[in-house]
């Protein structure tokens, strides 16, 4: 291989747009850059997905280059870039509260098959992060919990389900993202454990993924003190990477880093810099998400840096061989210049004859989780099940607060569930930022004297901005009503309203989460969710 063929292995582009021409093509043609990484952006329906996978890998192999590692963050829950015509899984902290490792490797399995259809022989999943701070903005139900030992059997039940669909997983975000109150996408975090604690906690599901034989690990951008003598966040510290993940934990897989265009990196770094940084610190893979020229002044600066012995040839050489090891692992390497020729492994897999996407069967699976983990956290006022009344529901939408979730539709509102199961329901539904306008309204609907009951369905209203839902539901219960809450994201909420007698945990306000929620409110089903935090 040529110089420029080994630095293109270690690149990981993002792109706009749904078709395979235009700045991505061009990219492809003139860089052999090693893989691509799909957001929402790029996503109109599986089928569509799937012709972009073969498109993107054709133009690769006709410019002679390797086939591609095509990503995703497809963590599921609130966390997913495909959300139609899929059996979206819950997410890792419902998967934890449902009480099932079994269901953490079925889901996994599932969600690879699936993502295997499409093209996809990467995902950015699962999320190892212990959320042991009520006031992370940024993991919270991403994680399956907040105990270490929990997160590691979930996380190592969840890579082996990915792995064994023929995709390569990635364990993120290390060595671990779970006590930090600021999102790296907006600045760089400092989390001043000392070392014990850190190997003690945070490192603990990490350990359990290598010994799993995870294919790829993620880096943070955050800054470890205790770990790092320097002022550098994990992602360019020599230090823990090559020196706590590669020789004291013994790690041989890929080094992934998170995005370089986060502003934990690029205002106190520089993207392209920063990209030069990590492959010397050790990462094989630098994820730049969104900006070509980005991508392209990485791709120089690197021939660059080792052109002027600032990186050794041999450097890039060891991360190349990695690269290309786990490429052929995963079987894109004897694709060769047989564009349309899929993975065996998917073939093998697949048990079910018809459709690999969206079956009854893989339906049934999310439906269960789901069910299992809606959670009662307290009914001091004996509401549940809803009694057949007059119901004021009020929802808090889904909003995008971070990055990671780039983009949320509420394509169902906790009072249209309710009511398709059978409730006398009043729906109201506002977002985040409407709750302080829209207070006066939603107060004068919940007096009206046929309202007999209120369920308000919260979103995040622990974090800072959440302060106008708390004080609508303190201005609701001054009405004597019974009042139940429903947590449709972070079960941290309830911290935040002390004063609520009935409060429910759902995880998630995805269409099928707002259904097993209605269902257990109305006693279809019974509460069989456990927290997988501490509320006290």
């Amino acid at each position: 291989m040529t110089l420029r063929e080994k630095i293109g292995q270690m690149l990981l582009c993002g792109f706009h747009g749904t078709e395979a021409n235009g700045d991505v093509e061009r990219l492809l043609q003139t860089y052999p850059i090693g893989g691509v990484i799909y957001f929402a952006r790029n996503i109109e329906s599986p089928e569509q997905v799937e012709r972009l996978s073969a498109g993107l890998q054709k133009i690769a192999t006709e410019s002679g280059h390797l086939p591609l590692w095509i990503s995703i963050d497809q963590e599921g829950g609130m966390v997913a870039r495909i959300t139609n015509g899929i059996a979206l899984m819950p997410g890792q902290m419902a998967i934890a509260a449902a009480g099932s490792t079994e269901d953490a490797y079925e889901a996994a399995y599932i969600s690879g098959l699936e993502l295997t259809s499409m093209g996809i022989n990467m995902n950015f999943a699962p999320v190892l992060d212990i959320n042991n701070n009520a006031a992370n903005p940024v993991i919270g139900v991403r994680s399956f919990g907040e105990s270490p030992q929990m997160v590691a059997d979930y996380g190592v039940q969840t890579i082996a389900g990915i792995q064994k669909a023929g995709i390569a997983a990635t364990a993120k975000h290390f060595p671990g993202h779970g006590d930090t109150d600021t999102d790296s996408h907006l600045d760089l975090p400092v989390i001043a454990h000392d070392r014990e604690r850190v190997e003690r906690v945070e490192l603990v599901p990490f350990q359990a993924a290598i010994a799993e034989g995870v294919d790829a690990i993620m880096s943070a951008h955050i800054y470890f003190p205790a770990l790092e003598p320097q002022r550098l966040p994990v992602t360019l510290s020599h230090t823990v990477l090559s020196g706590l993940l590669r020789q004291k934990l013994g790690y041989e897989g890929i080094i992934v880093t998170d995005c370089m265009e986060m502003n934990a990196i690029a205002v106190h770094y520089g993207t392209v810099e920063a990209a030069v940084m990590a492959v010397e610190a050790g990462a094989d893979l630098v994820l730049i998400s969104h900006t070509a020229q980005l991508q392209v002044e990485a791709f120089e600066a690197l021939e660059a840096a080792v052109k002027s012995g600032r990186i050794s040839e041999s450097r890039i050489d060891e991360s190349v061989a990695r690269l290309l090891m786990h490429k052929g692992k995963r079987g894109l390497l004897e694709m060769g210049m047989d564009v349309t020729a899929k993975a065996e492994v998917h073939n093998e897999l697949t048990s079910t004859e018809g459709p690999e996407r969206n079956s009854l069967q893989h339906q049934e699976v999310a439906r269960r989780i789901s069910e299992n983990s809606i959670t009662l956290v307290r009914d001091q006022l004996d509401m549940l099940p809803l009694k057949p009344e007059r119901t004021l529901v009020i929802t808090i939408a889904a909003s995008v607060t971070t990055i990671a979730d780039e983009q949320l539709n509420q394509a169902v509102t906790l009072g249209s569930a309710l009511s398709r199961h059978g409730l006398n329901v009043v729906d109201l539904t506002v977002t985040p930022e409407e709750v302080a306008s829209s207070s006066a309204r939603l107060l004068q609907a919940a007096e009206e004297g046929n309202i007999r009951q209120i369920v308000v369905g919260t979103y995040n209203a622990g974090s800072p901005s959440g302060d106008p839902q708390c004080r609508l539901i303190g201005w609701l219960q001054q009405l004597g009503k019974p009042l139940a809450v429903v947590a449709l994201r972070s079960p941290y909420d309830l911290l935040a309203l002390p004063g609520v007698q009935v409060y429910v945990a759902a995880y998630e306000s995805r269409p099928l989460a707002m259904d097993s929620v209605a269902r257990a409110m109305m006693g279809h089903i019974p509460f069989n969710g456990k927290l997988p935090v501490n509320l006290i």
